[in-house]
């Protein structure tokens, strides 16, 4: 009688015993946030080569093992919280949690602000993103390195001068010559100092309007008082269909205006019109109906203190409240992707970190190279389901029972070849 039947058997009590670990490990985290289950594959052992007159190899296994045992990176459920500060991740990513030299990841978005006005998660640890703006643009960077996403309450942020303004206007081709229409813009100087940009349209002729844009005298060193001090002017030519077809006589292009010089001091910086959108398409049209202007647009700040995070949106952007009724973007989430995320390794408190077999991550932002979007106010729920886990649960106790009664039967025929010997 072999005593091999023995030990396969113990492997597979083994076996299953370590499957109902991870069985019972992803019950207990059914309700731990953005939880990934586990899965449990099992392998054979080595075979022995018995021999025999069977031109076919003859073995017989030596058991079982535990082949893999992997995390299962489907998507969990999204529940609405309505607390600003937290983030569910729809498809794929994960976000960036501690510096260069600490860093780890988690799909766990039940992020707060500590006293510092830093974004951290529930242990304290920081989270990952981009908070310089571009000084022209004012928007958010997010090229290098993410760094702790800092939004400390109650501290001035400096202001962001106007460089660009647009307009969506039609201009009344049933107008007689000489009529006049106006719209005007609030754009910031580099201080932060508010000015009325005034643009005026007068009808010339048959499809051609003269513009100039003007500020208050009063606020610009040569300025008078009480009189319009203009920046700059031009023509805007239109076609018989009522396109935009000439600016400045040229093909239609953005144009550039000249920053005065102001009198409180502030650092004279140019800006633009932007007669035509990002696809090329004019702002300006020339149709037989009122002269209107449906909405006015530009890219500058005031300065200001932000006092709470009221969003976060799909791209990652952290949108706060800056003064009253308007906002801001203070900043903007990292998410970084793997190759092989069943590589990473499980660290505790949701945190993941990388190995040799996941590869190196590829950070950015989220809806950008195959990263997924972010959900605000919303978290991930685990992802176990229960019916599956009580199937797989009976599976590995009918496993570990069958393992259990091939001992007692290897043991009983042990022990009925002892007794051939009385």
């Amino acid at each position: 009688m072999s005593v091999g039947s023995f030990s396969a058997s113990l492997s597979g009590l083994n076996a299953n015993q370590q499957k109902l670990g991870v069985i019972g490990n992803n019950l207990a985290n059914i309700n731990t946030v953005a939880f990934k289950s586990s899965t449990v594959n099992f392998a054979d052992l080595v075979s022995q080569s018995v021999g025999g007159p069977s031109e076919n190899p003859m073995q017989v296994g030596l058991g079982v093992g535990i082949g893999q045992i992997s995390p299962n990176f489907t998507q969990g459920g999204v529940e609405s919280t309505g607390i600003a500060t937290n983030v569910a991740i729809q498809g794929n990513g994960l976000f960036v949690i501690g510096d260069a030299a600490n860093r780890v990841y988690s799909r766990a978005g039940n992020f707060s602000l500590d006293a510092n006005g830093q974004l951290v998660t529930v242990d304290g640890r920081t989270v990952q993103g981009y908070t310089a703006t571009d000084p022209l643009t004012g928007k958010i960077v997010t090229s290098g390195q993410p760094n702790a996403i800092v939004i400390p309450p109650g501290v001035l942020r400096s202001p962001v001068a106007s460089t660009l303004f647009g307009m969506t206007s039609n201009l009344d081709s049933r107008a007689a010559n000489g009529s006049t229409f106006s719209a005007s813009v609030q754009i910031f100087d580099a201080l932060g100092d508010p000015h009325v940009a005034t643009v005026n349209f007068t009808k010339t002729s048959v499809g051609l309007w003269g513009y100039a844009v003007t500020v208050p005298g009063a606020e610009v060193t040569g300025g008078t008082p009480g009189s319009p001090f203009t920046l700059g002017s031009g023509t805007l030519g239109f076609d018989n269909l009522g396109k935009l077809a000439t600016v400045n006589g040229a093909v239609p292009a953005d144009i550039t205006i000249t920053s005065p010089t102001w009198k409180n001091g502030a650092k004279p910086t140019n800006f633009s019109w932007d007669i035509l959108d990002a696809n090329g398409v004019a702002n300006m049209t020339q149709y037989a109906t009122t002269s209107a202007t449906a909405s006015v647009t530009q890219n500058g700040t005031p300065t200001g203190s932000v006092s709470s995070i009221i969003a976060v949106n799909e791209s990652g952007e952290i949108m706060a409240s800056f003064g009253t009724g308007r906002t801001v973007v203070v900043g903007q989430l990292a998410l970084a992707t793997f190759n092989d995320p069943q590589g990473l390794v499980k660290g505790g408190t949701n945190y993941y970190s990388q190995s040799e077999a996941s590869g190196n991550p590829s950070i950015g932002v989220a809806g950008s190279g195959g990263r997924g979007a972010l959900i605000g106010s919303a978290l991930e729920q685990s992802n176990v389901d229960i019916a599956q886990e009580f199937t797989q649960m009976i599976l590995a106790q009918r496993g570990y029972q069958a393992n259990s009664k091939s001992i007692t039967v290897a043991d009983e025929l042990l022990l009925e070849t002892l007794n051939l010997k009385r």
